[in-house]
């Protein structure tokens, strides 16, 4: 009996391990398996080893056979009509007016279909007439109000979230499109501002000071071709295309006394990136509104680094444009433009505050940056 009993357990050993290694070859080749039978699903895959490993403890446990019968049919059945609904039938049924009434009728008409064999193979695993029938009409029952309705929850839910990700695929598209777009703006504006800037000045100051902001305009074309088209560059690249923004402007304004810029931009070299001409649309704006040949005008411009976090201020007065302003016609990026970025770039990592009075316009930007 110590012979038996050991041969026994040997053996459900033996089948144990067949079965964890049959069925941990079966996940994970589970992809390529599907590939060849859509019918299969990773869940169907783990139904049919957990089926398995409990009907060999059925009948190594000393089940009854019309016990073992019953487990065995309304397993393999529920599987096979979880994965035929899930690949076929719920898919056709979805085209259709009424999908559920008619998912239903199919799974009836396969009940119906499958009757008999499944009375024969009870009979032949219970060895037992009566329990064959009554195994074969719990089956029809078990699938129809369970089976059935678990599948079609299963597959609407799966829809749900296939459409929720559609949803995000496409405004993330949309939001790329858009993104693209607002970027592919920038370019034209900085090229025209820098050539009427150094255009007034060959006409106001003398010859060296043109040559410098040809310079300062070489710096700033190479910076729009090489970087601009890229998603992030070194706050320090941001910052030197910045100072030569504001050098250029300088170049027409420095003799007019009316006229005050203050700067205090750090120029230390930063190891944080930023997205590419994402300030230079405030200290524009700032330039656009806030300078006057008549009146007195300040701008003041103020940038720092503390924690990976940027902290930059732009203030300048309001005064209404005149006609041989240079500024007067250019249309600018926008703060809507740099606002849209913002959120696209940085969502819930940027603060941005503006007020605006009859006479002044002033800016607060917070960027968390990363390394």
């Amino acid at each position: 009996s110590r012979f038996l009993y050991a041969a026994r357990l040997l053996l459900l050993f033996g089948f144990y391990t067949v079965v964890k290694y049959f069925g941990l070859y079966l996940l994970a080749h589970s992809e390529a398996i599907q590939a060849k039978y859509k019918v299969i699903t990773p869940g169907g895959l783990v139904a049919f080893v957990i089926s398995m490993i409990l009907i060999f403890f059925l009948v190594t446990g000393g089940a009854e056979p019309w016990a073992v019968a019953m487990f065995t049919i309304f397993s393999i059945s529920a599987i096979l009509i979880y994965g035929y609904s899930l690949h076929f039938f719920l898919p056709n049924a979805m085209k259709k007016t009424k999908p559920f009434k008619y998912y239903i009728g199919r799974i009836c008409l396969v009940l119906i279909v499958s009757f008999l064999p499944v009375w024969l193979l009870s009979f032949l695993l219970s060895q037992h007439p009566d329990a064959s029938g009554a195994i074969a009409l719990f089956n029809v029952g078990f699938q129809l109000f369970l089976t059935a309705p678990f599948s079609w929850i299963i597959y609407k839910r799966q829809m749900e979230g296939n459409e929720e990700l559609h949803i995000l695929k496409r405004e993330l598209g949309q939001s790329n499109a858009n993104f693209d777009f607002l970027r592919s703006q920038i370019n034209p504006h900085f090229l025209f501002n820098a050539l009427n800037t150094i255009y007034g000045t060959a006409l106001q100051e003398k010859a060296e000071r043109t040559s410098e902001g040809i310079e300062k305009l070489g710096d700033m074309m190479r910076f729009m071709l090489q970087e601009n088209m890229q998603e992030k560059i070194s706050l320090s690249r941001e910052i030197d295309y910045l100072n030569n923004y504001i050098s250029l402007q300088r170049l027409r304004t420095d003799t007019n006394p009316v006229i005050k810029i203050d700067t205090n931009i750090e120029q230390q070299v930063y190891p944080v990136q930023i997205a590419p001409m994402l300030l230079i649309p405030f200290v524009e704006n700032a330039f656009k509104h806030g300078i006057s040949f008549r009146e007195s005008s300040h701008i003041k411009i103020t940038l720092e680094i503390k924690d990976n976090t940027l902290y930059f201020d732009v203030f300048n007065n309001k005064h209404l444009k005149q006609e041989n302003d240079p500024e007067k016609n250019k249309s600018g990026i926008g703060l809507n433009n740099v606002k849209q970025r913002l959120k696209l770039l940085y969502p819930n990592r940027h603060e941005l505050i503006i007020r605006e009075t009859g006479k002044d316009f002033f800016v607060h930007l917070t960027i968390q940056l990363n390394k």
